[in-house]
Parts: structure tokens; C-alpha cells; sequence
């Protein structure tokens, strides 16, 4: 009787270890112009963990949606836009730098939680700037754009790497076996060159990655998609992407800077 009271103990611990892993955080970005629910993701901890702890500081709280632009994004929360005057230029208050945490399922649709960052002259390992973050707003994409988006970077790609392994020298070689009838010879070479292609081909990270569900964000909520693989999408909106359109609609001045304030209070919702 023992044996099992343990083993179902062990397994109900187990349980409610793996749960408590994979429950959710979520927080409340409130503004003058609304209230924004956001989900912060659990792969990405260690924006996750940073976020949550600056929003409990208070880090946040009193700065300003001070970068607004349509259909790209509304940036906010750095420390120096806190009881700026109006027409100051804002947006460069003390950095917070944390290690790169892309995920290629993680995509700039509308409503995606990111981190901004120092440009890559002086950033190529992409680090993020967490004393800030950014919401994306973006703009809806046809499948015309969104195939074009992809050949752009794809195609190119691909035939540099078809050039690297079909060279020439095994063109010629390949002609000579097919012309000799040495069927053997040439479908060992032929094989091998396919599978090289085909393996840097999938190793590749540069190429546009385009699965189903982020060709159908990007035609129906929008996005952002040149971002992608750029800067650390850590979480995204839940409910409140109306109040995102609200803030994205204000007139601006030649910073961005809308000419009525949108102020920032964070809540981590325990």
C-alpha cells in the first residue's frame, strides 16, 4: 500500500512540476487610450523573466509610447520619455542588453511583443534592448506580395548553393558518364550533388521561412515580415489590438512622436 500511495505521489509531483512549467504569463499594458493584454512566451525566458521583473520595478510605468508609426509599430517605454516635454527628442534612455532569443515561430505578425535593439554596425550578434519593447501594428500582405517576398531571398540563395556543388568540372564529368552510358557512375555523382544542395538547403537560416500560419497572419491581422529574424519576438497580444490601432492613428511629429501622449503603466498578472 505504501509502494503505490508513493508512486501515485511521485506522479501527481510530476504533474504539477510540468504544469507549473508551462503556465502562461501574462501582462496588462495600460495606456491612456486603453488597456493591452499580452502574452509572454515560455521559450523565449530570458526576455520572459527580464520583462517581468522590470514591469514589477516599475521600470516601466510612466514613459511613453514615444516611436508611432503605421502600419510598422508603436515602441515605448524608455526611461527618458518619462515627463518629457512636448517636442523633446526621446527614446535613448539607459540600455538593457540581453542575449538574441529568435525563433523562426515566432514571427512580427500584428500584435507581436519585441524587443528593440542597437543596429547590427555596432550589434552583430542582434542583442536585445529590454528597458524598451515594441508592439507591431503592420500592414496585411497578398499571397502576390508574400510570393514575392520569398523568391526574392530564396531563389537567389538557392542558386548559390546549387553553384557551389554543381560546379563545371562535374557537369562536363556528368555529360561524359551520360554520353558513355555508365548509368551507375553518373547517378552515384548525381545523387551525392542532390543531397549536398539539399542539406545546405535546409541548413540555410537566411532563407524566408513561410509556413501556412504565418502566410495566413500576415494576409489577415498583418505584419511586419522584413523584421523577421532581426529583432527577439518574446510574446504577443491577446486582447486590446483595437487600442493598437487607436495609438497608431495619432498624428506625429518629425520624430514620430504623437502630439498627444500615450502613457505606459505595466501589470504583471500573477
Amino acid at each position: 500500500m505504501k509502494k503505490w500511495t508513493f508512486c501515485i505521489g511521485f506522479v501527481f509531483f510530476f504533474v504539477l512540476t510540468a504544469w507549473a512549467q508551462e503556465k502562461e504569463t501574462f501582462a496588462l499594458i495600460e495606456t491612456n487610450l486603453g488597456t493591452i493584454k499580452v502574452k509572454l512566451y515560455n521559450d523565449t525566458p530570458i526576455h520572459r523573466d527580464n520583462f517581468i521583473r522590470l514591469a514589477k520595478s516599475g521600470h516601466y510605468n510612466g514613459t511613453l509610447f514615444y516611436r508611432v508609426i503605421k502600419n510598422f509599430i508603436i515602441q515605448g517605454g524608455s526611461s527618458d520619455s518619462r515627463g518629457a516635454r512636448p517636442g523633446q527628442f526621446i527614446g535613448f534612455g539607459e540600455p538593457i542588453t540581453l542575449d538574441a532569443e529568435m525563433k523562426q515561430h515566432h514571427y512580427h505578425k500584428k500584435g507581436a511583443l519585441a524587443a528593440p535593439r542597437q543596429p547590427d554596425r555596432v550589434n552583430f550578434l542582434k542583442e536585445s534592448d529590454i528597458s524598451q519593447f515594441y508592439i507591431v501594428h503592420g500592414k496585411k500582405y497578398t499571397d502576390e506580395e508574400l510570393d514575392i517576398i520569398e523568391k526574392s531571398v530564396n531563389i537567389p540563395i538557392k542558386n548559390a548553393i546549387q553553384r557551389k556543388y554543381y560546379t563545371p568540372e562535374k557537369k562536363v564529368l556528368l555529360d561524359s558518364l551520360r554520353k558513355q552510358k555508365k548509368v551507375a557512375e553518373f547517378r552515384e555523382i548525381a545523387e551525392k550533388i542532390k543531397q549536398d544542395i539539399a542539406f545546405e538547403w535546409n541548413a540555410n537560416t537566411d532563407k524566408v521561412y513561410m509556413p501556412e500560419d504565418k502566410r495566413e497572419a500576415y494576409k489577415t491581422l498583418g505584419g511586419v515580415h522584413h523584421l523577421d529574424k532581426e529583432y527577439t519576438v518574446f510574446g504577443e497580444v491577446v486582447e486590446g489590438l483595437d487600442v493598437i490601432d487607436k495609438i497608431a492613428a495619432l498624428p506625429t511629429d518629425k520624430n514620430d512622436r504623437p502630439s498627444k501622449d500615450v502613457t505606459i503603466k505595466v501589470k504583471i498578472l500573477d
